[in-house]
C-alpha cells in the first residue's frame, strides 16, 4: 500500500524519491565504468599481442583507471610502460629517411566495442 504524504510535503517526498533513484543509477554507472575499463585494458593486451606479436613491454603495459564521483564517471585506458607509442602505432609516423609508416588500427576497434557494451549495460540497468 502506498504511503500517504500531506500535500504540503509532496515536493520534498518527490525530491527524496528522485534523489534515491539518481544515487542508485549513478552507483550502477560507476560500477559499469570500472568493469568496462578493466575489460578494455585486458582486451588491448590481447590485441597488442596479436597485432605486434610477443608479450613485451607494449602489450603488457595496458592499464585502466576509473574516476567516479557522485554525478560523473570517467574511465581511462592507457599504456603505462610506453605512453607515446600507442598514438604512433595507431596513426603511423614519419621515418628518418623521409618516408611514412602506416598505422596499425588496434585501439579504435576495441574502443568501438567498449562503447557499444557500455551503452547496452547502461540501458539494461535503467
Amino acid at each position: 500500500m502506498a504511503k500517504r504524504v500531506p500535500i504540503d510535503q509532496l515536493t520534498q517526498a518527490v525530491d527524496k524519491i528522485l534523489q534515491e533513484y539518481g544515487d542508485d543509477v549513478q552507483g550502477n554507472i560507476n560500477d559499469i565504468v570500472k568493469d568496462i575499463t578493466k575489460q578494455g585494458a585486458k582486451t588491448l593486451k590481447g590485441e597488442s599481442r596479436n597485432t605486434f606479436g610477443g608479450t613485451g613491454k607494449y602489450a603488457s603495459g595496458w592499464t585502466s583507471q576509473a574516476e567516479t564521483g557522485r554525478v560523473s564517471a570517467q574511465g581511462t585506458i592507457y599504456n603505462g610502460s610506453v605512453p607515446g607509442l600507442p598514438h604512433l602505432l595507431e596513426n603511423g609516423h614519419a621515418n628518418r629517411g623521409g618516408g611514412r609508416t602506416a598505422g596499425r588500427i588496434h585501439i579504435a576497434k576495441v574502443e568501438e566495442e567498449l562503447i557499444k557494451q557500455f551503452e547496452s549495460k547502461v540501458k539494461s540497468q535503467l
